[in-house]
């Protein structure tokens, strides 16, 4: 039977540490608490359609130790159809320091994440899945084997990508052959800036589209999130869900989620921008990636208030637009692929 979205990406043991601050060079702070939970990007954001009653499935690997059987126990017990390969080694690992304001300092320790190669990859379990969304390893070899996966999976597999912390580490035409297969693109506007050197996002999502993405979803934390579609030349700044911020860890994941599983059951791009905001509303109540994310029986109620549309332009690099005619200022849905 084919999946609806199935993962491809690290997975790994979290620890956070709960302090007073983030501490700066030097400097002692105390802890306050810690916490531990299964974690990786993409097994975040699986986990999240999983619970909202997505067909789910994970390709990956852990290391032959506790932590990696404790993480394979988890994905099970949420439902998740999963392809791991066990190998001898560590399992991954990520270390959080997260402070009152929700903020956080992340370390990453790629144990057996960094051996995982394209035999381990079952090709036609990926094959058969609507979506194959897949985010960021430490390593460049997997990111090799990422282009190539996403050569040979089949055409009516569309990709979703979330480069992570490959926006910190790699140039834009590093990722171009993954952006421009990608029918999604999920990016923070801080991941998206050091990528295309841009201050403003829109014009980075300009490029993101340019370089072939269809539809490019930026997060920006407190201020909601941005979304645009090169096939309609739609695009939409949308509010955030207010809430009380505990930890910020895995937002994007979560809003990933959300957006993934408002376009599987046909939403618009507004719509699709709007529940991936209510899910990472969810998620950053509670610390770590997981605890927090909701269930589909939250869904429909909470749709309905909470996020507000804002209407804007699209800015194209080379088209200026007319600000004396005032309705100009009122379309959300405009030609991003204007002839110059």
């Amino acid at each position: 039977m084919r999946k609806e979205v199935i993962g491809l990406g690290a997975l790994n043991y979290d620890v956070l540490y709960v302090v007073e601050r983030i501490a700066k060079g030097g400097e002692e702070v105390g802890i306050i608490d810690v916490k531990k939970a299964p974690g990786g990007s993409a097994a975040n954001t699986i986990v999240a359609l999983a619970r909202l009653g997505v067909d789910t499935g994970f390709v990956g690997t852990v290391g032959n130790d506790e932590e990696g059987k404790w993480i394979l126990e988890d994905l099970m017990e949420e439902g998740v159809e999963t392809r791991i390969k066990k190998r001898e080694g560590y399992t991954g690992a990520a270390v959080a320091f997260v402070d009152a304001r929700g903020e956080r300092a992340l370390y990453i320790l790629p144990g057996v994440n960094d051996r995982l190669c394209i035999e381990d990859v079952d090709r036609e379990f990926v094959n058969h899945t609507k979506i194959l969304h897949t985010s960021s390893f430490v390593n460049r070899e997997q990111l090799e084997m990422q282009r190539e996966l996403a050569k040979r999976i089949h055409n009516k597999t569309k990709l979703s990508f979330s480069p992570g912390m490959l926006c910190f580490k790699y140039e834009l035409d590093d990722l171009t052959e993954l952006i421009e297969r990608s029918e999604v693109v999920f990016i923070s506007a801080d991941e998206l800036k050091s990528l295309v050197k841009k201050e403003d996002y829109e014009r980075g999502t300009e490029l993101l589209l340019d370089a072939g993405a269809r539809i490019v979803c930026v997060t920006l934390g407190g201020k909601g999130c941005y979304v645009a579609d090169s096939s309609t030349g739609e695009s939409h700044l949308i509010d955030a869900y207010p809430t009380d911020v505990v930890d910020t860890t895995g937002a994007g994941d979560a809003f990933a989620a959300g957006f993934l599983f408002a376009l599987l059951r046909d939403k618009s791009l507004y719509e699709s921008g709007k529940t991936g905001n209510l899910v990472a509303s969810f998620c950053i109540r509670e610390y770590g990636g997981r605890k927090g994310l909701p269930y589909k029986k939250f869904i429909p109620a909470t749709l309905q208030k909470g996020a507000r549309k804002q209407k804007i332009n699209y800015r194209h690099r080379l088209t200026q637009i007319n600000t004396d005619d005032k309705n100009q200022h009122d379309k959300t849905k405009i030609n991003l692929r204007k002839s110059v």
